[in-house]
């Protein structure tokens, strides 16, 4: 009779939780809500991620092209490839860099990395450092 009892308790309140009914859906807060709040994450998603990397790639880009544009005879550069030259001449398109004396190569304006001007700072910090 107990058992019978407690089986009916039980399955009286899991009735009750199973057709209990959920809290009350809020009333709508006005036209168009409800169309926004999903893509608000996405968003602020794309928020950081233009912040964080698109707009520093940008930057990037936009100072190498005014590096290349003010390029001049005897400019010290670095190409993309690695290679330290002087430029001789610049061109719309091309620059003549001057690796060694007598060797010069032809190359394109937009291979050209950086001055090599932050090299030859790396170059003396690293000799003092092998000196002490």
């Amino acid at each position: 009779m107990r058992s019978m009892t407690r089986w009916f308790l039980a399955a009286s309140f899991m009735s009750n939780l199973l057709l209990a009914e959920g809290a009350p859906t809020p009333a709508p807060t006005g036209p168009g809500r409800e169309g926004v709040t999903p893509f608000l994450p996405l968003i602020l998603i794309f928020g950081v991620f233009y912040f964080l990397i698109l707009r520093p790639q940008q930057k990037r880009q936009k100072d190498q092209q005014r590096f290349i544009a003010e390029l001049k005879k005897g400019d010290m550069v670095v190409t993309q490839s690695g290679i330290i030259g002087t430029v001789k001449t610049v061109g719309d398109k091309f620059v003549n860099l001057e690796i060694d004396q007598g060797v010069s190569l032809k190359i394109l304006k937009s291979q050209i990395l950086e001055s090599a001007a932050s090299l030859k700072d790396d170059k003396n910090s690293s000799q003092k450092e092998a000196t002490t």
